[in-house]
Parts: structure tokens; sequence; C-alpha cells
């Protein structure tokens, strides 16, 4: 595991440098935001599009690390909505503190580092694990929460969720990524040198920016915190971990990206979601803070164990 730490050491390094930017105010809110964005709709769909595009389409697609990491991700999700209930929360809480349980900042922390970790055939099983967050179970958490709001459920919920796919940067990126790659489009050399260096940006800027908006969270409800990060640090990368190697027998190396993938730390969009529909912000607030402390040891130790 000590070598691996030396490997995973940097990245959190990064984190920690941008938290302590944002905590001693040497990087306001505002700064923040727009390191953000930078990095959410230039550097990091640069870094994504130049990944699919370079790949070969046969090779991308697998059905069983899709429904491994399907079935293990919807396990940990009814369970996390099965105690929310016990608790009596709410419809549009408990779809919110499921979404904590099962969804992991695969696109600022899991693309980058993985790919950097386990080389260029990491970005096959990655992308697969992105477009399953973003197109299952980002479109469920609306429909939970305007269901659960509405007591119905509307056309118009659809229409929210295609222009939601449609404006996020990461999923048109992957989308013309592989369009280009299944076109069989040489990607010229100046346009190569250009993502090239608007992707490099990606790793350094997602990292320092969680560290940065980390030291906006707060930690209340500690113990609801506690419980969804044991629930993404632990759960999550178990199931998907017997899903992966004991139901759906997906090949080692993919099984290893997925389960790696689920042992990331919960995402920051789920925060944007929260705060969006004005459902228990400062609790996944504070889930993100936890888990992303506790995923230097918990996250260390999955990749350690897949390598």
């Amino acid at each position: 595991m000590l070598p691996i730490l030396f490997k995973t050491l940097p990245f959190f390094a990064l984190i920690g440098l941008g938290y302590w930017a944002g905590r001693t105010r040497f990087f306001s809110a505002e700064a923040t935001a727009y390191l953000t964005k930078f990095v959410f709709y230039f550097a990091l769909s640069a870094m994504i599009f130049r990944f699919a595009a370079n790949l070969e389409l046969a090779q991308v697609w697998d059905g069983r690390l899709v429904a491994a990491y399907l079935w293990g991700t919807a396990f940990v999700y009814g369970i996390a909505t099965l105690v929310g209930f016990l608790r009596k929360l709410d419809v549009a809480t408990n779809a919110v503190e499921a979404q904590c349980a099962v969804i992991g900042n695969a696109g600022f922390l899991g693309l980058p580092m993985l790919v950097l970790l386990f080389g260029p055939q990491a970005i096959g099983p990655v992308m697969l694990v992105l477009a399953t967050d973003l197109i299952v179970f980002s479109s469920l958490i609306v429909i939970l929460i305007t269901v659960g709001r509405d007591g119905r459920m509307s056309v118009g919920i659809f229409k929210t969720i295609g222009i939601g796919l449609i404006k996020n940067p990461m999923i048109v990126a992957m989308a013309t990524g592989l369009l280009w790659a299944g076109l069989q489009i040489p990607i010229p050399v100046p346009m190569n040198d250009f993502l090239s260096i608007l992707g490099g940006a990606a790793t350094p800027g997602a990292l320092f920016a969680i560290g940065a908006s980390l030291a906006s969270k707060t930690t209340e409800r500690i113990e609801i915190a506690g419980w969804l990060s044991f629930c993404k640090l632990v759960l999550h990368p178990a199931f998907v971990a017997f899903s992966a190697i004991y139901l759906f027998h997906v090949e080692p190396f993919g099984a290893a990206m997925i389960i790696a993938c689920a042992a990331m730390p919960v995402a920051g969009n789920i925060y944007m979601l929260a705060q969006h529909y004005g459902v228990a912000p400062q609790r996944v607030s504070a889930a993100i803070l936890v888990s992303t402390a506790l995923s230097l040891v918990t996250l260390t130790a999955v990749i350690a164990w897949v390598s």
C-alpha cells in the first residue's frame, strides 16, 4: 500500500493546496467558482474529447462492465434509500442522500488520477462509469426531486433532463469525441497540440478547484456525513467489486477501474444540484468534505488492492 500512497499523495497534496488557498481567502469563493468553470467547460472537456477521439469504439463498449457497475451502484442506492425511509426522510431529501452514497468524483478526480496511474487503457472504463453516472443517476435524482415536490410525473421532467444532458460539457465532449473516433477522422497536429495543452490544465486545475471548494463546506450533521461517506467509500466499491468479479465476470483490468471509480469520494456536482433545488445542501456539503478527507486512506487502499 505504501508505494501506492506515494503515487496518490501528490493528487491529495494538490487538493490540500487548494483547500489552504480557499481557507486563507487567498482564493476567494468567486475565484474558485471561475476556476471550476474553466476546468469544467474547457480543460476537462478538452481532455475528455482528446481521449475519446483517440479511442477505438470496439474497445470502449463493455456491456458486462456497465451491467456490473449499474448493479453494484443500484444496490447501494437501494440501501441508502431504505435507511432514509426508515429515518422518515421525504422523497427529495432521500434522493439527495442516495445520490451522495453512490456518485463519486469520477470526472474531476477519477479520470485524471486513474489515467496517470494506470495509463491510457483506463480511459474507456472510466468514461463508461462517467456516462452511467451522468445519464442514469443524474436523471434519476431530478425525477425523484420533482415527483417528490409535485406529487406526480410530468413530461416536462424529461425536457429538463434532456436539456441538462445537452448542456453538460462532459457529455458533449465525450459524445463528439466518440463520434470523431467512429468516423475515423485523424486529429490534425495543431488541433491535437491545442487539446493537449488545454487538457493538461485539467488535472492540476480540477484538484486545486476541489480543495478550494472544500474550504467553503461545513461539517454540520456529522453523523449523517459519516454514514454517507461509509456508503460511498466502503459499501459502493465493495458491492461493485462483488458484482464485477462474481456476478458478471468482468475482465480484470476493467473490473479494477470500475472498483477504483466506485471508491472515489462524493462528487461536488451533487452539492450544486442540492443548492439549485434547495434540498439539504449542508448535508451534502458535509458528506463531500468528510468523504474527501477519508478517501486519502480508503481510496489508496482500494487502488493498492486492485493493482
